[in-house]
């Protein structure tokens, strides 16, 4: 068998949550395959656990342990394994990896990935720190700002059609989105808190969104449920930031100009963020273009090729997700 047919069928015997030295020692032990001369069999065994996940690969499942390392299972196996342990509201010692102490990176290193993401997807965004703010030392802050904004401007080719949807409703010609960015999410109880901290702090936009790096495949169920009742779109980062994932989108909403009004009040980024998206929106033809720069030049930086991600990332100490 191959290599991928070896790491299933010892998933399969398992029958349970395990790490890839218990794969790999699995497969030595039963001869599912020769390794040969290969210098690192672990690591190959890592890299390709790593693999299914990214790959989406509907057949294996991972949760995150305390320490940081993942457990892999068969899905087709999980109602073996109890939601109890899934969920993390139990201890398990079926687990147990050697214990390395890896550099962590900030919440706020995910940025730059997010916002090289959106500007994929000819968004334009903003990092808003809420430090910056009047009383931004209060921790209620955190359920007023948003970590991130966005915004989207409706591309029509022609100058005639756009003045003619500017002088119809001019708030039709753009859309405003808001992000809450999370390192990770592994348990029912820190989705629960992050999603309402989303929508909190996204009332005053079209769009809400939280981001999180990680989420644990045990909470899909659950972010379906609050995405349809709350309509808060969830963004899974991934550290190539274009192979980034929208699991459920956000459910269109009217602007607040109210809280938009507030927040600019007590954030000065936020007020330059409207008062860039409100210029591109009023600029005549012939400032456009350097209007359009200025907006670009404010906004937060982008990757702008695959060799300053890879060294971001690296530098950063952010995962590549194997």
């Amino acid at each position: 068998m191959t290599i991928k047919e070896a790491i299933l069928k010892s998933l399969d015997d398992i029958n349970g949550l395990t790490n890839y030295m218990e794969v790999h020692d699995h497969i030595i032990k039963n001869g599912y395959y020769d390794f040969g001369k290969a210098k690192t069999p672990p690591a190959t065994i890592s890299a390709l656990l790593g693999d299914f996940i990214r790959n989406g690969d509907t057949r294996v499942k991972r949760i995150k342990q305390e320490n940081g390392s993942y457990a892999y299972y068969l899905t087709k196996n999980e109602q073996d394994i109890g939601i109890e342990i899934l969920s993390g509201s139990t201890e398990t010692s079926a687990v147990k990896l050697p214990k390395v102490k890896a550099k962590s990176y900030n919440e706020r290193d995910l940025h730059r990935l997010l916002s090289s993401y959106l500007k994929n997807t000819k968004i334009y965004s903003k990092t808003i720190f809420h430090e910056h703010s009047k009383n931004g030392k209060d921790n209620n802050q955190i359920w007023t700002h948003p970590d991130m904004v966005g915004v989207k401007f409706l591309n029509l080719q022609t100058k005639v059609s756009q003045n003619f949807l500017k002088s119809i409703n001019r708030v039709d010609t753009f859309k405003l989105s808001s992000y809450e960015l999370k390192k990770e999410i592994n348990s029912d109880t820190e989705l629960k808190k992050a999603y309402f901290q989303a929508v909190s702090n996204s009332s005053w936009a079209n769009y809400g969104y939280l981001v999180a790096f990680e989420f644990s495949d045990s909470l899909s169920d659950e972010m379906e449920r609050l995405n349809q009742s709350f309509g808060i779109g969830i963004i899974e980062l991934n550290a190539n930031p274009y192979q980034s994932k929208i699991l459920f989108p956000a459910i269109y909403k009217d602007l607040d100009f109210k809280t938009i009004d507030k927040l600019c009040k007590i954030n000065k980024e936020f007020e330059q963020f409207i008062e860039q998206t409100d210029r591109l929106m009023t600029a005549q033809e012939r400032y456009y273009k350097s209007t359009e720069k200025e907006l670009d030049e404010f906004c937060d930086g982008y990757f702008e090729n695959d060799s300053e991600i890879e060294k971001y990332c690296k530098d950063k100490n952010i995962p590549n997700g194997e």
